[in-house]
């Protein structure tokens, strides 16, 4: 048994959470501009977060789960979500983005993971207030990876951890195979693999046997 943690945005998606809800607000090109800066660790990814929700204060309620609905899993991410359940893998979401978003993904293809570890936008009135909660605002991915490895007594030398940004770093140094998506620049001399699509993730777990062949 091992775990397989994933980040989202960029990795399990390339919908970018901030960005879309951006586009709503009208301020997207603002959003990507810190974003970019975030995942190639020029800024704090917390400092970067909350610039980005702040950007977004005022934004109505509908106008915001409108936007969480056009999030998407990029394709093969499903299919391979749905392999690790059947082979009794632990799998995981670890991002810095929102659980609506996240949730409105999985539930459109049909597939779920084992834990989800996210961050919130809150509202007020019916309108987005410019805030950000969670854990993973300060909190890093190698804490709660440590965490989940524990309450499913898998050794972190034994887990798998696939992401692409700078707050990805925390997880990927940790984890026992650190598989780069489509890695930034800054990150990707810390992966053991880089992959760019979700078929060759999966042909990475093949071989790491996380899964067997077909």
């Amino acid at each position: 048994m091992t775990v397989v943690a994933f980040d989202f945005d960029g990795t399990l998606s390339d919908s970018e959470m901030t960005v879309l809800l951006g586009d709503r607000r009208g301020v997207a090109a603002d959003m990507d501009e810190i974003t970019e800066r975030a995942m190639n660790d020029e800024i704090e990814y917390a400092e970067s977060l909350r610039k980005r929700a702040a950007l977004l204060e005022g934004l109505p309620e509908a106008e915001a789960e409108a936007a969480f609905d056009e999030v998407v899993l990029r394709e093969g991410a499903a299919d391979l979500i749905a392999e690790l359940n059947d082979a009794g893998v632990t799998t995981a979401i670890l991002t810095g983005g929102f659980e609506r978003g996240v949730a409105a993904a999985l539930e459109r293809e049909g597939v779920s993971v084992d834990h989800i570890v996210s961050n919130r936008l809150p509202m007020k009135a019916s309108e987005l207030t410019g805030a950000v909660e969670g854990p993973l605002i300060e909190g890093t991915k190698d804490d709660a990876l440590a965490d989940l490895a524990a309450d499913v007594g898998v050794d972190l030398a034994d887990t798998v951890a696939v992401g692409d940004g700078a707050n990805d770093l925390p997880m990927l140094e940790v984890a026992g195979l650190a598989i780069g998506f489509e890695p930034k620049p800054a990150v990707e001399p810390h992966c053991d693999i880089v992959v760019t699509s979700m078929a060759e993730a999966r042909e990475t777990l093949v071989d790491d046997g996380v899964l067997a062949d077909r």
